[in-house]
């Protein structure tokens, strides 16, 4: 078959969105085959073992090929027509509201959608459904950076600047990532850093693979990051490395975040996170004598009940030492899911309109309201997050529309998450496999995947990038969008949500005009001939913004914030009943909740199940060898995996891969207590004990 037939396109995985081409094979049991694409300039070409199998999804032995109905007599799901499915949705969805009210019905997304399906996901909630009811599973990912990053800069763009900038500064503190197992392709631009003489330090509790990469690696505690960075930020003030001149000129609230820094003292902070006092000092001299330099988090820092102030702490590392708002240099999140920038952004998030507009801000309402042809006053206001909402299931929600989402595997808490997924009156889910949650359903509804459609997605970097049909999907399968435009007009509104997704962009263009994230200049053409548009892009002539904030920050006065921070202990501390502290984290060859890469044989051979990851001393107190099974026992339930003992995890701490249901389930664990600004749980710290398997 010629090259010509290849279509170019982009993985269906993490936020790199690396650009690939498919081939298509004419075989359904594996209808495309991916080819190298080395024009886009992410990847170059380069792939993990997840992008490179991602064809064996569209297999037609994994992936739904038609609908699923309940029956009321069996409790079994059986295959339905499209018509019956529909029509079944629509009435538990009409019945729900008519019994309880609007409010009694959910709808739950996820940063694999694009920006199309997200737009319409919310539209459809606050128009059709006239609920306020509304998160995604974004929420679980990079909110608490999101949140951080809208105090101290006005403005959310996970990297301020391309990835292309990273091998020219002179070091990055790289805080909580193992992109060597989450995004491999990006791992060349710290090789490539070190290459061109530039430092990396990483900060992780495990020794991971990235972390061997480093210069310099400190191994806090998990849930320490926060007094770390008040810590370096102390011994930035006491060695009299300030930039007193972009503090003055760029910057407010100085005065009172050197105040809660000087608290934390060097040999303080070594108490807290375990950290020696060299090693912090060197790290300091490492990032203050670079000429320029960044720190980049990720979910580490991130998945905590202060998640968004270990941010803003890191943040303020870098604005005291001028290194923000400058080329080369600054804060930056690596947002982990597909389309987890771009999820964020157009309005399936509970406080959310299109454009990064908030729901309580009367202009933002009655712009959006314009462009949908609605009253200002008609449009619900702000909702619950994504685990409070789930939390409701059963209880003041009743029913609940899930799209692009696994909570039963990916929730905190996640026993207790499918308890009240079960306790629902009515559950509807469009997925692309018959996953955990889908499972549960009373419908299921067959819905296509990346190379089955075109739609947008914006990645880390804030590009936005087009996703090209290559394939037409089975039969029995539709797109997100024609099942929105389905329900749509069952519910009454037969008009406003087109099943054509350049229609929808169209659309969302006009509604993000003006907005933070403004796409009003970028159009599928556009896209197609720049390889990507970074937003904000306020009109076709306009460039777009590869590089945020070199002239002002996105403030009212156009100076950076510091926000004054204080280290405080993670919601459930080690004690004599749960003594050892659990943090948990991904594989390289699977992905997020794993309905779809546990279904690649390839995959799975890499990655076959959960493991528990121990230090030996640990493993010989309990009395375990490598390979034996280990229950792994928190206030909210019990997981049992077998041993893998390592040198490269601190002795008081314990790794949980989440990407599996059953017995080796790590989010039955964890705790969902919630950073009370970006209502994130906390993931990444919560107490256990040991126990024989």
């Amino acid at each position: 078959m010629s090259e010509v037939t290849t279509v170019p396109t982009h993985c269906p995985y993490c936020a790199l969105q690396c650009g690939m081409s498919l081939r298509p094979t004419g075989v359904p049991e594996l209808p495309a085959e991916v080819v190298d694409r080395t024009d886009f300039p992410v990847n170059r070409g380069a792939l993990c073992g997840k992008g490179r199998t991602a064809p064996a999804v569209l297999s037609s032995r994994v992936r739904l090929t038609e609908p699923l109905v309940r029956c009321p007599d069996t409790g079994a799901l059986r295959p339905a027509s499209w018509e019956e499915a529909l029509a079944a949705v629509a009435d538990g969805l009409r019945r729900t509201r008519a019994d309880h009210g609007p409010d009694a019905v959910g709808v739950f997304g996820g940063g694999g959608l694009t920006n199309e399906k997200a737009y319409a996901l919310g539209k459809f909630a606050r128009l059709v459904l006239a609920t306020s009811q509304i998160d995604y599973n974004g929420r679980f990912c990079m909110s608490s950076a999101a949140a951080a990053h809208q105090r101290a800069f006005g403005l959310d763009r996970g990297l301020p600047f391309p990835l292309e900038d990273i091998p020219r500064t002179g070091c990055v503190i790289l805080v909580g990532s193992n992109l060597a197992e989450t995004m491999p392709p990006a791992l060349r631009y710290l090789t490539e850093l070190k290459e061109n003489g530039g430092r990396l330090i990483v900060v992780d509790p495990r020794r991971t693979r990235t972390a061997e990469q480093a210069d310099l690696h400190l191994a806090p505690r998990p849930g320490t990051d926060l007094a770390l960075a008040l810590g370096m930020l102390h011994q930035v003030v006491a060695e009299g490395r300030v930039d007193e001149e972009f503090v003055a000129e760029r910057t407010t609230g100085w005065e009172a975040a050197r105040a809660g820094a000087m608290a934390h003292w060097p040999e303080l902070v070594e108490r807290i996170t375990g950290v020696p006092v060299p090693l912090l000092r060197e790290a300091v001299r490492m990032f203050c004598e670079a000429e320029n330099a960044m720190v980049l988090t990720a979910r580490g820092p991130e998945q905590q009940s202060k998640g968004t102030d270990t941010v803003g702490a890191w943040i303020n590392l870098c604005l005291a030492t001028g290194r923000a708002g400058r080329p080369l240099s600054g804060y930056g999140c690596l947002t982990g899911q597909g389309n987890g920038q771009g999820g964020r952004e157009h309005g399936q998030k509970a406080d959310q309109l299109p454009g990064y507009r908030k729901l309580d801000d009367p202009a933002a309402r009655a712009h959006v309201a314009g462009v949908w042809g609605v009253a200002p006053e008609t449009l619900p206001g702000p909702g619950r997050s994504a685990y409070e909402l789930l939390d409701a299931l059963g209880g003041e929600v009743r029913a609940l529309l899930l799209m692009g989402s696994n909570p039963v595997v990916s929730a905190p808490r996640a026993a207790h998450v499918e308890e009240r997924i079960r306790s629902l009156d009515f559950l509807a889910v469009a997925d692309v496999v018959l996953s955990e949650t889908a499972a549960l359903a009373d419908v299921v509804l067959p819905v296509t995947q990346w190379a089955e459609e075109t739609g947008t997605m914006t990645n880390l970097e804030g590009r936005v990038l087009l996703r090209r049909r290559a394939l037409t999907p089975p039969p029995g399968v539709r797109t997100d969008l024609e099942v929105l435009h389905g329900l749509a007009a069952l519910l009454g509104w037969e008009k406003g949500f087109p099943a054509e997704p350049e229609e929808v962009f169209e659309e969302l263009r006009r509604a993000s005009a003006g907005g933070p994230a403004d796409y009003a200049g970028i159009d599928y053409g556009r896209i197609e001939r720049e390889q990507g548009v970074f937003w904000p892009c306020p009109d076709p002539d306009h460039a777009g913004t590869p590089r945020l904030f070199l002239d002002r920050f996105a403030t009212a006065d156009g100076r950076a914030r510091f926000v004054p921070v204080v280290h405080r202990a993670a919601a459930e501390e080690t004690d004599a009943d749960y003594p050892v502290v659990l943090t948990t984290g991904r594989v390289v060859s699977q992905y997020q909740s794993g309905a779809q890469t546990r279904r690649v044989d390839e995959l799975n051979a890499a990655a076959p199940g959960p493991f528990v990851e121990l230090h030996p001393r640990l493993a010989e107190r309990l009395g375990v060898a490598e390979g034996e099974p280990v229950a792994v026992v928190s206030r909210r339930g019990r997981a049992v995996a077998p041993a893998r003992i390592t040198t490269g995890i601190r002795p008081d701490t314990v790794f949980m891969p989440f990407h599996w249901y059953g017995e080796g389930r790590a989010n039955t664990l964890v705790n969902p207590a919630l950073d009370p600004v970006s209502r994130m749980p906390e993931f990444k710290v919560c107490a256990v004990r040991l126990e024989r398997g």
